[in-house]
């Protein structure tokens, strides 16, 4: 198992992207630098997956803007929400465990494309 190196001062780096990266099911979800790191860095391929394969939910879909939390609780379990970017929940899932190493992020999904906020 490998170290997860992830801290929110490396997510601040982040202010564009240099290279784009295809989901390898949902071919039509594209994802920046940002996305890529916090994936490789904190362990969260998983966290990437759960937004992709979401995008086929009529209700997440009907978004052209969507922001991602994810909230982790001290007891390890965490909150999935997807807001409408005014702060209407349109999709909410619980996790029952993650090692995700930050207490929460949140990522955009517009055109969909997956980034880090700064990125947007």
């Amino acid at each position: 198992m490998t170290q997860k190196t992830l801290s929110k001062a490396d997510l601040r780096q982040f202010t564009g992207t240099d290279q784009w990266y295809r989901h390898g099911l949902a071919r039509n979800v594209l994802y920046t630098d940002g996305v890529q790191h916090v994936a490789e860095a904190g362990g969260a391929y998983w966290l990437v997956d759960e937004i992709a394969f979401a995008q086929s939910i009529p209700a997440v879909t009907a978004e052209e803007f969507q922001t991602w939390r994810l909230k982790v609780n001290a007891d390890h379990a965490a909150t999935l929400a997807c807001d409408d970017g005014n702060g209407r929940i349109v999709f909410s899932k619980e996790i029952e465990f993650t090692d995700f190493p930050l207490d929460e992020i949140s990522l955009y999904f517009t055109n969909n494309v997956m980034m880090l906020p700064s990125e947007y």
